[in-house]
């Protein structure tokens, strides 16, 4: 079974993040961008593999690249997280494509995208993605 329809499968359980990679899969239950920092924080790479998410905005799409993800799903993407696969030479399938991802109270921009709404790099976003998570 192809790696991206296998994450996708999985995605449909209670994960919120699925990674994999031949028999490797690495899942969460985490939300938001969480369990993406942890694994950049504990050294992990995912050179390599495909990942079915909940949701990608311009903030994970950065993690995705730190951590070297080959193939990403969302069934919702932002425009954002979109050019910055592009940019990177991340594949990438959506379902909905959003302007911007809105925050969990549906009256606002998610704060993770709008950490990092003037940032290009990974480096960069990861360092506005902890400052914000510190905030919260």
């Amino acid at each position: 079974m192809n790696d991206l329809i296998k994450a996708k499968e999985l995605l449909k359980g209670d994960c919120t993040c699925v990674l994999c990679k031949g028999e490797s899969v690495v899942t969460s239950d985490e939300r938001g961008v969480l369990p993406l920092v942890k694994w950049i924080d504990e050294g992990k790479s995912f050179v390599g593999y495909s990942v079915a998410d909940k949701v990608v905005g311009k903030a994970a799409a950065l993690l995705y690249v730190t951590l070297g993800v080959k193939t990403v799903y969302a069934p919702v993407i932002s425009k954002g997280a979109a050019k910055v696969l592009e940019k990177y030479c991340i594949e990438y399938w959506y379902d909905t494509l959003a302007d911007a991802i809105i925050n969990r109270k549906g009256d606002g921009f998610c704060p993770m995208e709008t950490a990092v709404k003037e940032i290009d790099t990974p480096e960069e976003a990861l360092v506005a993605i902890k400052n914000k998570l510190k905030e919260m």
